[in-house]
């Protein structure tokens, strides 16, 4: 078995999403000059903590391939949690150590109409596809693509402004954003991202069964919830795909 390639690379950006999500940007060292990747894999973090145990811990991939040595990643600072607060705390100029490219939750060939469901960072590996589908004309295969975004309040919607653009440019991305804890002047969506899809599949023949491909990130809780919804429906296993966070 070949030897694991462990990579450095630098912060070169930090934006603050909320009060606890960070964007980051990093550019890789190791005179590594492309980092190839297929949109929706994550790469591995490791890090040494102060007792000296190693830590390792999986981020999906916010942006698509850029042919170069970037990548970008979007994550909470988790209370006690410790990779993320050493990350969420780094300065730009700070370095990581990591490997990868890793992970099967990638887009699916040929490429049905699809329902990317996600809540707070689980958009990572979402904005990742949908921008790689959008970046040249034709690699949407001219699909509907709904992404159902679910949070609990509007001050954690993430890359907003960027879908909302999307959603402009092209008439057959849908972006749909459902609060559960909305505050008093939100006119939009309110409820669980289940409950969207249910509308959205409404529209479907047979409710999307053997026509519609869902792709499902986020917490297990939110993932189970979706899984069990669609099959009640009638779909096949083999129209899910999910990735889990915890």
């Amino acid at each position: 078995m070949a030897e694991r390639k462990i990579y450095s690379a630098t912060l070169t950006r930090s934006l603050p999403l909320s009060d606890l999500t960070k964007h980051l940007e990093f550019r890789t060292d190791n005179g590594l000059e492309r980092f190839d990747f297929t949109p929706g894999q994550f790469v591995s973090i490791t890090a040494t903590k102060e007792d000296g145990k190693p830590i390792t811990r999986a981020y999906s991939i916010a942006s698509e391939p850029h042919g170069d040595s970037t990548f970008e990643l979007c994550l909470n600072r988790v209370q006690d949690g410790w990779m993320s607060n050493r990350l969420c705390d780094l300065a730009e100029g700070d370095r990581i150590t990591w490997h990868g490219p890793h992970g099967l939750f990638v887009l699916k060939q040929p490429l049905f109409d699809s329902i990317f469901i996600c809540t707070g960072t689980g958009v990572a590996p979402f904005r990742s596809m949908l921008r790689w589908m959008f970046e040249e004309p034709g690699r949407d295969g001219g699909r509907e693509l709904w992404l159902v975004y679910g949070t609990r309040h509007a001050d954690t919607i993430y890359y907003r402004d960027e879908f909302e653009e999307l959603a402009q440019r092209h008439p057959n991305f849908h972006y749909i954003i459902t609060l559960s804890r909305p505050h008093e002047g939100w006119t939009g969506p309110k409820g669980y991202v289940q409950e969207r899809v249910r509308e959205i599949l409404a529209t479907r023949p047979d409710n999307g069964v053997g026509n519609t491909h869902a792709y499902i990130c986020g917490l297990n809780e939110m993932v189970s919830a979706n899984r069990e919804q669609l099959k009640s429906l009638g779909w096949d296993r083999k129209q899910i795909f999910f990735e889990r966070y915890d």
